[in-house]
């Protein structure tokens, strides 16, 4: 069976909610996920702390990152935001919480 989507392989924290993503058909960028984390709050609140936002790691099943919290990104949306890609709006509304809600890119 083939992959539907690119999958994180690897994850390298750069510094201050940067990191560097590897997926599973060789791409290969930044992130940063300050606007995605930063006052967000939730399962998010603790990935707040630098230590603790150091503390990714790659979930093989899951085929993305994760903390201890068990607080996660989507693989899809993380491909989309290393490469620079729109997310489109049916996307965006299912992570950020619904019909209204604007999309944090």
């Amino acid at each position: 069976m083939s992959e539907l989507c690119a999958t994180v392989t690897e994850v390298r924290v750069l510094d201050a909610y940067r990191l560097e993503l590897t997926f599973s058909d060789g791409v290969r960028g930044i992130v940063d996920l300050s606007r995605r984390i930063v006052g967000r709050g939730g399962v998010f609140r603790p990935l707040e702390d630098p230590e603790f936002f150091r503390q990714v790691r790659v979930d093989p099943e899951l085929g993305s990152i994760v903390w201890p919290n068990e607080a996660d990104f989507c693989p899809d949306l993380l491909y989309r935001w290393v490469l620079g890609e729109p997310v489109p709006r049916w996307e965006w509304q299912a992570v950020e919480g619904g019909a209204g809600t604007a999309p944090v890119v």
